[in-house]
């Protein structure tokens, strides 16, 4: 996969880390107003620095709810505090994937430093109605906003607006992400609403833009604020047109044995069946249908039973 310069700074969180309600990284504001429970998270992987951006403008912004209540979250403050711009990929986490964690079974056994993380996040995770989790990519990618499955979500993405991509995926096999933890994860309607945003690559400029953009159409859309309380230039211009893209399968490594036949850079529509994207041990991964879209290719983080790329059709 190319490679790519990384620009965006390291934020310094020394103050916003202590937070308002006893857990270390978590701000809770309570408007005593009736209105939805909103909670945003930031760096539950530690290399993803935009969100943290997104999250520290906003502390700075002042940002307080008029209704309802607003959630804001450093959550994996332990792998962050380890980041290397030269090595970023070693500061994702520190024993195994925070976003990874999120069911009954892996909570009730607290074993790495990450399940102990999401107990101390799930009360605030579980009174949460709407939810924004921001991201970055391991690779330079337009910014792609994911739904999960539900239809109400894919609604909130379209009221949005942006950014132009969205991505309807059923998540990931080796484990639970917090966007799909509880309610979250209901097809049915309950009220609730969850998107994680992939805002570039982790060391593009552009990223913490796109977090702040995100963070202003949401908390917005929620009702909790007014217009006017997130400033003008919070607001990126909206595309053209927003795409939204079905993921049907997901290649996963069966072993390091894994290579792709070209430099994907993602959201590629190869028009033929049957086209050959790589090779998984020695034998050929092919597209399974027409106008098949690559999403979020890489092998950043190549491991047997790692998704290395996401096979995905338009939505009409």
């Amino acid at each position: 996969m190319a490679s790519h310069e990384f620009l965006l700074p390291y934020p310094d969180l020394s103050v916003e880390r202590a937070g308002n309600t006893g857990v270390d990284g978590v701000w809770h504001f309570d408007s005593g107003v009736p209105g939805r429970n909103v909670m945003i998270s930031a760096l539950v992987h530690g290399n993803e620095l935009c969100g943290a951006w997104a999250i520290k403008d906003a502390l700075a912004l002042g940002l307080r709810p008029r209704r309802g209540t607003l959630t804001l979250v450093f959550a994996n403050l332990g792998a962050f505090d380890t980041f290397d711009p030269a090595q970023h990929d070693k500061s994702r986490f520190l024993d195994q994937d925070l976003n990874r964690v999120w069911s009954a079974d892996k909570l009730a056994d607290p074993n790495t430093r990450e399940r102990q993380r999401a107990l101390a996040l799930r009360p605030f995770v579980e009174k949460a109605d709407w939810l924004l989790d921001l991201h970055s990519m391991h690779e330079p990618c337009a910014p792609l906003l994911l739904t999960g499955m539900q239809p109400r979500n894919l609604e909130l993405a379209r009221e949005m607006g942006a950014p132009r991509h969205v991505i309807v995926d059923a998540g990931h096999k080796d484990g639970v992400r917090m966007r799909d933890f509880g309610r979250f994860g209901d097809l049915e309607e309950n009220g609730t609403r969850s998107l994680l945003i992939e805002c570039g690559f982790h060391g593009a400029l552009e990223s913490r833009d796109v977090a702040r953009d995100q963070v202003a159409r949401f908390v917005k859309a929620s009702g909790i604020v007014d217009d006017g309380d997130f400033p003008a230039d919070w607001f990126m211009p909206l595309p053209d047109e927003q795409l939204a893209i079905q993921v049907t399968d997901a290649v996963v490594a069966r072993s390091m044995d894994f290579t792709f036949s070209q430099d994907w850079q993602g959201l590629e529509e190869l028009e033929k069946a049957g086209t050959v994207i790589g090779w998984s041990d020695g034998e050929p991964v092919v597209t399974p249908y027409d106008n098949c879209t690559l999403v979020m290719p890489s092998l950043r983080q190549l491991l047997p039973g790692v998704t290395v790329v996401r096979l995905a059709r338009r939505v009409a």
